[in-house]
Order: C-alpha cells, then structure tokens, then sequence
C-alpha cells in the first residue's frame, strides 16, 4: 500500500521561501515519477513540478522560482519555493505515479501575503 504524506507548507510573505516535503512509503521504484500539484479555490488543480528518471519539469508560472528534488534512499521528494508570489497561493499536493496507478497525499496549504 502506497501512501503519500506531505508537510512544510504555510503562510509567507511575497518574495519568501518555503521547503514542501513528501514522504512516500510502500514499495516505490526510483523510475516511478513523482510531482507537484497544486489547487486555488476556483480552478483545476495543475502540474507544478515532475521529476523521473533524473529529470524534471516545471509549469512556465514557477520556472526559475521552484525547484523539485528527489531522495530515493528515503523515498522523498522535495520543492523549494523561492520568490513566491500571492498567486502561488494554493494546496499543494504530492502525486505518485506507481506503474500506472496514481496515489496522492492529503495536500498542504501555502499561502503567500502580498
């Protein structure tokens, strides 16, 4: 069983930082990928970050702002948020893509003050 857990979000002033963590349990293979969503009230949740097989990806709104990092020994996977806006403000949820299967964690909140 796969469970996603994710933690470090809050509220933070623009042009502040936070560090979201995601800690994966279960049987998780280093190929399987993992990203960043996020959801405002009102809109569809949207890709934020992707990272497999050593590589990552961003939505064009976080480019150069947001970085996503992966620990497979600890079955983690990071974003650091640097400049961050008010339109960032958002729930950001970990996903797992597990050989086809989608798992996702509860969600955290970020909120950025203007």
């Amino acid at each position: 069983q796969v469970q996603l857990a994710e933690s470090g979000g809050g509220l933070v002033q623009a042009g502040g930082s936070l560090r979201l963590s995601c800690a994966a349990s279960g049987s998780i293979s280093s190929s399987n990928p993992m990203a960043w969503y996020r959801q405002s009230p009102g809109k569809q949740r949207e890709l934020v970050a992707v990272t497999a097989g050593g590589t990552s990806n961003y939505a064009t709104s976080v480019k150069g702002r947001f970085t996503i990092s992966r620990d497979n020994a600890k079955n983690m996977v990071y974003l650091q948020m640097n400049s961050l806006k008010p339109e960032d403000t958002a729930v950001y949820y970990c996903n797992l893509d597990h050989f086809g299967a989608n798992y996702w964690g509860q969600g955290t909140q970020v909120t950025v003050s203007s």
